[in-house]
Parts: C-alpha cells; structure tokens; sequence
C-alpha cells in the first residue's frame, strides 16, 4: 500500500514538472505582453513600477524551467538532496508570485488616478503629425479602443491642436470604421466614436494587470501542490521500509 502510494506520489510530481516546462513559456508570454501592452500606453501611465509584477513574471517563467528540470531529475533518480532542494525552491517561487499578486493588486488600485493625471497632458500636446510620440499614442488608443476624446469627443474643443487648426473637426482616428468620407468634423457627430478615452484606457490596464495577478494565482497553487508531492516522497522514503528496500535494491541491481 505504501509502495502505491508512493509511486502516485512520484507519477504526479512528474506530471506537475511538464506542467512547470509549460507554466514557464505562458508566464514569459504574459509578462512579454504587458511589456508590449504598456508600450502601447505609456503615456497615460507614467509610473514604470507598474512593470514590476511583468518583471517578476518573466524571472518566475525563466526559474520555473530550470525548477522543472531539477525536480525531473531528482524524481527520477530517487534523490532526496534533489528532491529537497526542489520543494525549497518551490516554496521560495510561491512566496514569489504571493508578492506578484499583492504588487499587482497595489497597482491596479493606482491605475485610475495616474490615467486621471496623464491624460489631459497627453492631449494637450497632440499636434496631429505622426512624428509626434503623444500624438501616435492618441491616434492608437483611439483606433484600438474605438473612443474620441477624454470623456467624449467635446473635449477636442479645448485642446491646443483643436484651437489652432480652427475646422471645427476632431482626429480621424475618431472616425468610426464603417463610415466611408469622415473627416472627423464635428457637425456629424454619428461618424465619431461616442465613448470617451478616458474610462476604457483605465478599463484595458486593469484588464492587463489581472492577467498577472490571475497568472500568478494560478502557477502559485500548482506550485503547491508540487510542494507537498515532493514532501510525501520525502515522508515516504524515510519511513517506510519497504520503499528504503526497494530503492536499495534497485540500486544494487
């Protein structure tokens, strides 16, 4: 029975390292992502700490893979050194992705007020030209976002670029897609985006930041679970005869 038990033990623990190999490329692509996502949208959000769950992430992806590899390893050849300094990693990568989590929860509260704070500086120094950083950065978000304006395309009207270029128009990346002709003006105001920029930028970083803190969750409870895989294994072997006879005797043979 013991002998059964042990080797359930084991055969998980082996699963649950493919597992890790896996877990390590899809916390890798999701910190990459929130990189290239916050690319798209730094200037609404200036505080660059926020790439610090992403950060922590990517290094939890590079660590899984090598922890993969050890707790094969020591699974396979019956090592109890291996094996232990496998759950003691296990556990050092938990406490990791706790703090992922905790970070990720601190920032995501932040995300309204530095949008808040960066967005009308941001379109008060659109000037329409796509040489312009803030300016591409506008006519992105209202592209991908499918918004105009701050709160909704009237706030064009007390921008610097709407004053000077005096067309009464807005951007035509405010221009819905399905409308052929638009030139952005505003005395038709069913070919513009009707939502403001403001509130869905806020609502995309959030998005973003929940896939780390959701990724973490995730990884964090498998890694659990390999933590006390690897414990009933270590348990096991010193407790039961039987299983100090067998692994001897293979060794022998």
């Amino acid at each position: 029975m013991g002998q059964c038990g042990i080797t359930s033990s084991k055969t998980v623990l082996v699963f649950l390292n493919l597992i890790f190999w896996a877990a390590a490329g899809i916390l890798c692509y999701i910190g990459a992502y929130v990189f290239i996502t916050y690319d798209d949208y730094d200037h609404f959000f200036e505080d660059v700490y926020t790439l610090i769950p992403a950060s922590i992430i990517i290094a939890v992806g590079t660590l899984l893979f090598i922890i993969g590899l050890i707790g094969c390893c020591a699974t396979i050849r019956e090592s109890s050194c291996g094996l232990t300094a496998f759950a003691v990693i296990l556990l050092l990568v938990f406490v990791t992705e706790v703090v992922v989590v905790v970070i990720g929860y601190i920032y995501r509260a932040r995300v309204e007020d530095q949008v808040n704070h960066s967005i009308q500086k941001v379109y008060d120094e659109y000037n329409g030209t796509n040489t312009d950083a803030p300016s591409r950065a506008i006519d992105y978000v209202q592209r991908q976002l499918h918004c105009c304006g701050i709160h909704n395309y009237s706030d064009w009207r007390n921008t610097r670029w709407f004053k000077e270029s005096r067309n009464d128009s807005v951007p035509v990346s405010c221009c819905k897609p399905n409308i052929s002709n638009c030139t952005g003006t505003m005395s038709r105001p069913g070919d513009l985006y009707p939502e403001g920029c403001e509130a869905l930028v806020v609502k995309k970083l959030k998005e973003i930041m929940m896939y780390v803190i959701w990724a973490a969750l995730t990884f964090a409870a498998i890694q659990m679970l390999g933590m006390l895989c690897a414990c009933v294994v270590l348990c096991r072997r010193g407790h039961d005869p039987a299983y100090e006879l067998l692994v001897t005797g293979a060794t022998y043979a």
